[in-house]
């Protein structure tokens, strides 16, 4: 008799990290290992989220994908120390969503930022001419206040991102829009509390999570083996040891700054404590 030959992968609890804010370099590292996720045929996938948010556009590809491989297999999200906004979003393409009880969580809601930095400008006699070829091409110039109809355009937008944003968390956890728009206000809530709201499903470790994921996928949870997908770092790193080359947070500034810039103008999916 001929036994069918199974991957070893199809024994195994695929794992995905989203660490800090959600922008171009997140979704691509994060849609190509669920591509790889696929590819391999894991039964069910342990999706870590340490993420204060970010971009809308980002957050709603990951989301998608996301969705598109829950039909397949199992997917649980672990929420870390913070899940919210943008991390809430994609967590929302989770089969099931597991947080510690002092999980920070929520701020459900969208935000985007311009700055006015007319007064300083004149202080220092810089100003600019415009020429543009419609009345708000330049919506948002650091060096003028917004008019009252380029304000009601943002807000519009914001609304109508908004409003997609509760029709997915609605969508997701069973819940009617007018009740996520009861603490989709921008709040932020714990993880406990958060159970009592239906984001959450149960209140766990990371470790009860990948336990979860492996009795969904029908394995045993005492000896499933998790294996982390994570983008290759350069050699120098893995010669030498992350620590050894940023012991002082600058990367991490520096990966805040970077996106600070690169995003602004943008409508986000951010948590801004």
């Amino acid at each position: 008799m001929i036994w069918p030959f199974k991957p070893r992968y199809r024994k195994k609890i695929a794992r995905i990290e989203v660490n800090g804010p959600i922008a171009t370099e997140t979704r691509k590292r994060v849609l190509e290992a669920l591509k790889t996720v696929e590819e391999r045929k894991f039964p069910a996938l342990l999706l870590r989220i340490d993420s204060p948010g970010g971009t809308v556009g980002d957050s709603q590809e990951i989301y998608s994908a996301l969705k598109r491989l829950g039909e397949k297999i199992k997917i649980v999200a672990s929420f870390g120390n913070i899940s919210a906004s943008g991390g809430v979003y994609i967590g929302m393409g989770a089969t099931h969503i597991v947080a510690n009880p002092g999980t920070i969580t929520g701020s459900i809601g969208v935000i985007l930022r311009g700055n006015n930095i007319e007064v300083l400008l004149e202080k220092i006699g810089i100003s600019f001419k415009t020429i543009k070829s419609g009345p708000y091409k330049d919506i948002l110039a650091f060096d003028r206040e917004l008019t009252e109809p380029e304000q009601q355009i943002l807000q519009e937008l914001i609304d109508t991102s908004y409003q997609q944003f509760v029709q997915t968390v609605a969508e997701a956890r069973n819940l009617t829009v007018e009740k996520v728009k009861s603490f989709a206000d921008g709040r932020i809530f714990t993880g406990q509390q958060a159970i009592e709201l239906g984001i959450v499903d149960r209140l766990g470790t990371e470790e009860d999570a990948i336990r979860w994921a492996a009795e969904l996928a029908g394995l045993d949870p005492e000896k499933t083996e998790c294996c982390t997908l994570e983008k290759p770092k350069p050699f120098l790193n893995r010669a030498l040891g992350s620590n050894l080359l940023d012991t002082s947070g600058l990367s991490t500034a520096k990966n805040w700054v970077e996106f600070e810039l690169s995003v602004s103008g943008l409508p986000l999916w951010l948590y801004r404590p």
